[in-house]
């Protein structure tokens, strides 16, 4: 009854990926392999993950938070960013800047192979958002794994509700303010992140082999 899945980037094997993960889940729904009331789950490197369909067409993705930690900055990531010097947070796979604001972030234009080489997998910068529509907006880098920035990013988010909880509480709407853009709908419950959206089928195929 659950399903194993993996997750690469252009470049390398990735231990949690929300993108792929929703969309697996919607296929698996959308080609009838399972029921439309029944979880979709599966076994990762990040452990057991649950998708969950919802009556209004939203799926919820059951991911684990990732609560980040103080560090010293990795060495020339200010410069690559083009930002100041400021306080970093980071977990295993990403490091943390929050600027001062949501036009500070917009306005990040990162040197893709300065940033390539500093020692992350990928930057998260954030800021409270200045629409009232959201509680915050992100933007997520990473050219190291082979994205220079990514449109939206679930895994973000399993850093992103830990971090911003103290001071807005579990419930967050998100924008990350890629040139594509996205929206989310964010929950921290203990140590679960609940990441809410929607998938659509656009192409179907055979593969012959």
């Amino acid at each position: 009854g659950a399903y194993d899945l993996r997750w690469w980037t252009p470049e390398v094997e990735v231990d949690l990926c929300g993108h792929a993960t929703l969309a697996s889940a919607h296929a698996l729904w959308d080609t009838g392999r399972l029921a439309p009331g029944a979880d979709a789950v599966f076994h990762t490197r990040s452990g057991e993950l649950r998708a969950v369909s919802h009556a209004d067409g939203t799926i919820a993705l059951d991911f684990p938070a990732a609560p980040p930690q103080p560090v010293d900055p990795p060495a020339g990531l200010f410069d690559a960013l083009g930002i100041e010097p400021m306080p970093v947070v980071a977990s295993s796979f990403f490091v943390l800047v929050e600027l001062p604001d949501a036009a500070a972030v917009r306005a990040v234009t990162p040197h893709s192979e300065r940033l390539a080489a500093v020692e992350t997998d990928a930057v998260i910068v954030t800021a409270r958002s200045d629409d009232d529509r959201y509680d915050i907006v992100c933007r997520i880098f990473g050219p190291r794994i082979g994205i220079p920035e990514d449109s939206v990013t679930g895994a973000a988010q399993c850093v992103l509700a830990p971090y911003w909880e103290g001071r807005l509480g579990t419930d967050l709407r998100v924008n990350q303010c890629s040139a594509r853009g996205g929206e989310l709908r964010v929950r921290l419950g203990g140590d679960r992140v609940a990441i809410s959206g929607r998938a659509v089928t656009v192409l179907r195929g055979e593969l012959l082999v």
